[in-house]
């Protein structure tokens, strides 16, 4: 037997979770059975839409259910195998974080070949993140030659990769973040054309005056004051990649909607949202295109790392006030 800590979800969060929402566990794991594997947890994510499957609600992924385990990715280890296709020491990609082990058919693992990266990339710039970045750059927003590209929350595991592509395709990039810190990495190591520290100016008036001539792309990811400024800014059939709205994910009464909204009529905008499990047949394109800009240093990613399984909630928390400089990750071992 082998023991193994968890995270469970013990109560369901009003406004932004606490502490208090989770609790820890110890577990015994027994020898695997037949078709299945041991895994020791290296790295778990934390990911701002987590924060819905903490409601009692029916969404594009069932809820999180109280006194169990969460879920959410993780790379791991095998250390036992009872199935031909994983041995001891193969990395596998899976869907059981928040946890330092765990038993399951090899089937529901993914055999991780890390190309060179760090095994952690595959939880943020070489994973999900970055996959959600370039389905909503390239198919959702449809990129042409000429766009003017804004994004929210560039600093951020999603938005860091949206400004890189954006300029790796020739583009002015203008990317909003909190905080001198995280606009000085936008414009030093990303490279973006305008950084906005919607913070310090409100980002209405930022981006009016960042982009005069208008802007053809928008990337959400924060909601509320971000989508009204690129709304005002919009040139006319601009298109806008709805990925995500944080602003909005703790709110405990219907949030004030964009007030101009009005305006995607009269400018003819396409504002879509989408699901990035639903384009993984771009997901060879985009790990193709990552290796050559990786390799060519044309790449870069940040990240924010916590140390242990005890500090998967704080970190989790931390998403909702801005703590993460890139991805937010949990080293279990």
């Amino acid at each position: 037997m082998t023991t193994s800590r968890e995270i469970r979800l013990k109560s369901r969060p009003v406004g932004v979770p606490t502490a208090d929402n989770f609790e820890m566990a110890t577990v015994e794991l027994a020898a695997p059975g037949p078709g299945e594997v041991q895994v020791r947890n290296l790295w778990m994510t934390v990911d701002p839409y987590m924060r819905g499957r903490m409601n009692d609600v029916k969404s594009y992924v069932p809820p999180f259910a109280l006194g169990e385990a969460m879920q959410g990715g993780a790379i791991g280890e095998v250390t036992a195998s009872n199935d031909p296709s994983l041995k001891p020491g193969d990395l596998v990609q899976s869907m059981f974080g928040w946890r330092e082990g765990f038993n399951a058919p090899a089937s529901t693992l993914q055999k991780l070949d890390t190309h060179g990266l760090p095994p952690e990339a595959f939880l943020g710039a070489a994973g999900m993140p970055g996959l959600t970045a370039y389905v909503g750059l390239l198919r959702i927003a449809a990129l042409k030659d000429g766009d003017v590209v804004f994004v929210s929350a560039g600093s951020g595991a999603v938005g860091s990769v949206v400004c890189q592509i954006a300029k790796l395709k020739g583009h002015k990039v203008i990317a909003s973040a909190g905080g001198p810190e995280k606009t000085k990495f936008l414009r030093d190591e990303l490279g973006v054309d305008v950084a906005i520290d919607y913070k310090a100016e409100p980002i209405g008036q930022a981006l009016a005056k960042a982009a005069p001539e208008g802007i053809d792309v928008y990337f959400e990811n924060v909601g509320g004051e971000h989508l009204e400024a690129a709304l005002n800014c919009a040139n006319p059939f601009a298109r806008f990649a709805l990925c995500g709205m944080i602003s909005m994910y703790n709110a405990t009464t219907p949030p004030e909607g964009p007030r101009n909204i009005v305006l995607a009529v009269g400018k003819s905008l396409r504002l879509e949202g989408f699901i990035v499990s639903n384009h993984v047949d771009m997901a060879p394109a985009f790990q193709k295109d990552l290796a050559a800009w990786h390799a060519a240093g044309e790449f870069k990613w940040k990240e924010t790392v916590f140390e242990g399984i005890e500090k998967a909630p704080d970190a989790f928390i931390g998403l909702f006030s801005g703590a993460n400089f890139g991805k937010m990750l949990v080293k279990l071992a």
